[in-house]
């Protein structure tokens, strides 16, 4: 039998065969939660986000075509580096595709980096630092439902065009908070207001009468409260205790989510503006899959923006992998992909990512209504304006993203 000799060419065409065939067969993809389980951020994405995610899993039909899709999660405590530790095991040793939630904009920055450093996809839906997609954006992550330049322009715009020319801040001190404060003040100023000063207080608190007595004392027209959560349900339950609405100050919470409003009631939160880029009572589509959720969530609550969010970055990604006829294990290589392929589901409806990560949608801006106008359980808002999705979020020529210069 004579030897065959194979070029080195020929060679590499069966490697490159071979690795198509591979990848082509290969239809698993891992999903990581990393979210807050139990902490002030649990109502906003927690149990919710990890409920959308399998949702969005089932709803994608691929568990029917044979696709493996496995579904994991985990509590970083609000923690940078439990954040970070976690995800270093679930990528090196658990083999996670995605990273996604991730609650707490400290704890998303410093994933973030990671992500890029493993080359995964890192979809975060509930951090809201816009640094996401300016000084800190990477070819690996996508910011998806919202962030604090949406958040600044919807309600710090309209309550200081409606007469609220002087703000003094609550601000939470870490960097959402920081990033929440600058960027509302910058659209304050760009709107002839003035900031008279701020105030900041650690994470988790639960006495603010000092900082409620110093935003009090500013005599500002305007109290913006940039924190969230369980935070921003403390300090609006202590705020009547000072008499500050009594007192011709109006309270501007700069990010409330359902989840808050439901905490508070409606006697509290009455005639509080937001802003918000889903709500579950906007029309069919959003009401069908909101009450499904609601079915499914131990606590029957409704979503918030970011358990959609969650909900629509999944069905994408899985869309954008059943294009490709399987799973590359490229994060970058499949971010691109999300990127190029437009976004539409039931909850955003069609929608782009733009190149800088930033998915764009239209965002709300919402007057929480009084009891006498609600009509039942979670009936909680009225539609004051919509914000269209180019005028929401960044304008690309703002944004600092090193990728929009290539």
């Amino acid at each position: 039998m004579k030897n065959r000799m194979i070029s080195p060419m020929l060679a590499a065409a069966f490697a490159l065969s071979a690795a198509t065939g591979a990848f082509a067969q290969d239809k698993t993809a891992k999903i990581g939660v990393l979210t807050d389980m139990a902490g002030v951020y649990s109502d906003i994405g927690g149990p919710g986000s990890v409920l959308a995610v399998q949702m969005a899993v089932e709803d994608s039909g691929l568990l029917a075509k044979g696709w493996k899709i496995e579904v994991i999660s985990r509590d970083h405590q609000n923690k940078p580096d439990v954040g970070v530790a976690i995800t270093r095991q679930w990528v090196d040793v658990d083999k996670v595709d995605v990273i996604a939630d991730v609650p707490t904009s400290s704890v998303g920055l410093a994933v973030n980096n990671v992500a890029k450093e493993k080359n995964v996809v890192y979809l975060n839906s509930t951090g809201g630092s816009s640094a996401l997609t300016n000084d800190e954006c990477t070819p690996n992550t996508i910011h998806w439902t919202y962030d604090t330049y949406m958040l600044a322009s919807g309600t710090g715009s309209a309550v200081t065009k409606a007469g609220g020319d002087t703000w003094f801040f609550l601000t939470a001190d870490y960097t959402f908070g920081h990033t929440l404060e600058r960027d509302t003040t910058a659209v304050i100023t760009a709107n002839g207001g003035k900031v008279l000063g701020s105030v900041r207080h650690p994470l988790n608190s639960s006495d603010f009468s000092s900082y409620i007595l110093q935003a009090h004392a500013s005599k500002a027209k305007v109290i913006g409260l940039a924190d969230a959560g369980g935070d921003l349900i403390n300090v609006l339950k202590q705020m009547p205790d000072f008499g500050i609405t009594a007192g011709g100050q109006k309270l501007a919470s700069l990010v409330m989510f359902i989840s808050d409003v439901h905490a508070l009631g409606l006697e509290v939160a009455q005639g509080l503006n937001l802003t918000a880029t889903f709500y579950w009572d906007m029309n069919d589509q959003t009401r069908a899959f909101s009450k499904r959720f609601q079915a499914r969530m131990a606590n029957k609550a409704m979503p918030t923006m970011v358990h959609a969010g969650m909900y629509s970055a999944i069905i994408h990604y899985l869309k954008v992998l059943e294009k490709e006829g399987g799973n590359s294990h490229d994060g970058a290589r499949v971010v691109a992909a999300m990127k190029a392929m437009p976004t539409d589901d039931p909850l955003f409806g069609k929608g782009v990512i733009q190149p800088n990560g930033r998915k764009i949608h239209p965002a709300y801006l919402f007057e929480v209504k009084k009891p006498s106008e609600s009509k039942g359980p979670w009936d909680y808002y009225k539609l004051v304006a919509t914000i269209p999705a180019e005028q929401a979020f960044t304008p690309l020529e703002k944004s600092t993203c090193y990728l929009l210069k290539k």
